[in-house]
């Protein structure tokens, strides 16, 4: 099993890599607007356009996603001489360590792809496209450019779209160029036509696409797992990485298998997301990750790019925010992130049930501790304890503090039958926090007075109340931790 420190690490690694990527390159223009009505001239809905967005597409979302994860790239591609492929290529411009190397070929038109939206769902697509495969002089041009960036990099991405510009003579002149400079190949498949992909690394099927590619079924992971095991040994392919959209992602290797559940339970748009897999997959494998460690990953980031309405890059501060909430979930169920617990405060509110919230460091429970949380429980029908993250402990008790992490502290919070849920928050305050959850019931320490309570004024301004709670004398983790230092 994968240690969450390891998927951490690896993810403060992807800012050493250098990724190249060659592939179809296309403009993403999205419309957005509100359909309210059906057109008088034809059965089709009206969209009254509210907004327009242009982002790249095809193997620029690549380019993107492997700009979001603060990886250095190079991508080689093809554009027309026209308005298309001079806003795409100041797109690539704005990418943070992203090297554009792109070839104009004249008479040939930059690839677009409109998708109108309406209410969140993409009624029409329109593709402005040519597919004939690329002039001689446009692929030798590209295959210059990349001998330059692969001098520098450690694993290359082909990014195939079937829009002409990987022909079977590039595709495996890229993988011999690619592998003889040291780096791994990796390749997001198009077509059935796999002899072009003879030898490398890593490739990136779909179920579809590879049923199309062996003619075997693969709905089944038994069938899945068969006919990946017979591409990967017609083609001499290092292992097979199929993506299985909401389900997940399945690594084949020569004589193991790992299949992977999907991170995500809310899918608004799969656009891109093959492009955030192999993004993040060649990224790790850059900085020599396994890669089952890497296709994990993978998996994740994927997850986290279904999640948002377009073709979406994702973020490393994303990935890492995932991987704290997972070991935070994984520690104890009652251990939730701010969105999580506003919906079950809401839930249990609707449901006629009180709702208490109290905070603090929490750093060594001790009896004092215990009996705020039972007195102030015997008070309401459900409690939410607001826990100091790590940082804010330091900045509030010194250099020294906290003695145990924000899990371990939330582990023993959550254990706690008195507590019925956990929410970490950075700030010194949890002001923010409760300006979120909206509790019923504010409960502080009778240490404190009301006016001495952080965020009593704003809980008696939406109708809450703030109660103080009889503490035990003399019971504080200072006392303890000055007791233990004099030993």
């Amino acid at each position: 099993m994968i240690a969450l420190s390891e998927l951490t690490d690896l993810v403060e690694r992807l800012g050493e890599a250098n990724v190249t990527c060659i592939g179809d390159l296309m403009l993403d223009r999205f419309i957005y607007g509100d359909v309210e009505r059906v057109s008088p001239e034809a059965p089709v809905p009206v969209l009254r356009v509210v907004s327009e967005t242009e982002m790249l597409g095809g193997a620029g979302n690549v380019a993107r996603n492997l700009a979001a994860l603060k990886t250095h790239s190079a991508l080689a591609a093809v554009v027309g001489d026209d308005e298309a492929g001079h806003r795409t290529a100041s797109l690539l411009r704005e990418l943070t360590h992203c090297r554009p190397c792109l070839v104009v070929e004249p008479g040939r038109g930059t690839t677009i792809k409109t998708r109108c939206i309406g209410a969140h769902q993409q009624i029409l697509r329109v593709d402005r496209e040519q597919c004939d495969a690329i002039a001689e002089e446009t692929a030798e041009a590209l295959l210059a450019n990349l001998k330059h960036a692969l001098t520098a990099a450690r694993a290359c991405i082909l990014s195939d779209y079937g829009k002409g510009v990987l022909t079977a003579e590039l595709t495996r002149a890229v993988i011999k160029l690619a592998q003889r400079n040291g780096c791994r190949v990796v390749i997001d498949p198009k077509g059935t036509n796999y002899e072009r992909y003879r030898g490398a690394d890593v490739i990136t099927p779909n179920r579809h696409e590879l049923t199309q590619a062996t003619g075997m079924p693969a709905r089944q992971e038994a069938d899945l797992v068969q006919a990946a095991r017979q591409l990967r040994e017609r083609y001499e392919i290092g292992v097979v990485v199929v993506t299985r959209s909401e389900e997940g992602l399945s690594v084949i290797e020569a004589d193991t298998v790992h299949h992977l559940a999907a991170e995500s339970q809310e899918v608004y748009d799969v656009s891109g997301a093959g492009d955030t897999v192999v993004a993040t997959l060649a990224a790790a494998l850059a900085v020599d990750a396994p890669i089952v460690l890497a296709a994990q990953l993978a998996n994740i980031a994927a997850g986290i790019a279904v999640r948002k309405l377009g073709t979406a890059a994702t973020e490393a501060r994303e990935l890492h925010a995932a991987l704290r909430q997972q070991q935070l979930l994984d520690i104890e169920g009652k251990v939730v992130d701010w969105e999580q617990a506003r919906r079950i405060t809401q839930a249990w509110q609707a449901n006629g049930l009180t709702v208490g919230f109290t905070n603090g460091c929490f750093d060594l429970v001790h009896p004092g501790h215990v009996a705020l949380l039972e007195r102030a429980r015997k008070r309401c029908d459900q409690l939410i304890v607001g826990l100091n993250g790590d940082a804010s402990v330091k900045r509030l008790k010194g250099e020294q503090r906290p003695l145990q992490n924000e899990a371990a502290r939330a582990t023993v919070l959550a254990s706690m039958s008195s507590v019925d849920l956990v929410v970490a928050f950075s700030e010194d305050t949890p002001l923010a926090l409760l300006e979120t959850l909206r509790p019923d019931v504010l409960f502080k320490g009778a240490d404190y007075t009301l006016d001495e309570v952080v965020g009593a004024e704003l809980v008696r301004g939406y109708g809450g109340r703030v109660e103080l709670i009889e503490i035990v004398p003399e019971q504080s983790t200072t006392r303890i931790v000055d007791r233990l230092s004099s030993v």
